[in-house]
């Protein structure tokens, strides 16, 4: 079983997975007071599905990072963005369900969504 929290990062400029992209989970602890849980670089196939062990999610928001700024700077392509941030809820009675968040960027753009 894979960590109930995964993502997959497609670079829609080059129409291929961002591979190499550093990923930060985090809890909030208290409103705006986020603790990291996990962390990682996205496999050849622009995926992490390790940012937690196995297991139901306590409920709360959470954060995923994306550091995309070293991530152009190591193709030597301009960006606008250094670090892209998401942040989402997990319901009460919802931490037994898995939680995908894909992350379709660019230099200059992104979308998200909650994947399956």
């Amino acid at each position: 079983m894979s960590s109930p929290i995964t993502t997959h990062v497609l670079d829609t400029a080059l129409g291929r997975p961002a591979a190499g992209l550093p990923v930060t989970l985090e809890r909030a602890e208290t409103p705006g007071a986020y603790q990291k849980v996990g962390e990682g670089v996205t496999d050849a196939d622009g995926r992490n599905r390790a940012l937690l062990p196995a297991g139901p999610l306590a409920p709360g928001d959470y954060r995923l990072t994306f550091a995309v700024a070293g991530y152009f700077k190591g193709q030597n392509r301009p960006a606008f963005y250094r670090a892209i941030p998401i942040e989402f809820t997990v319901a009460p009675g919802a931490g037994a369900q898995h939680y995908h968040v894909p992350l379709l960027l660019s230099p200059f753009g992104y979308s998200t969504y909650r994947g399956s």
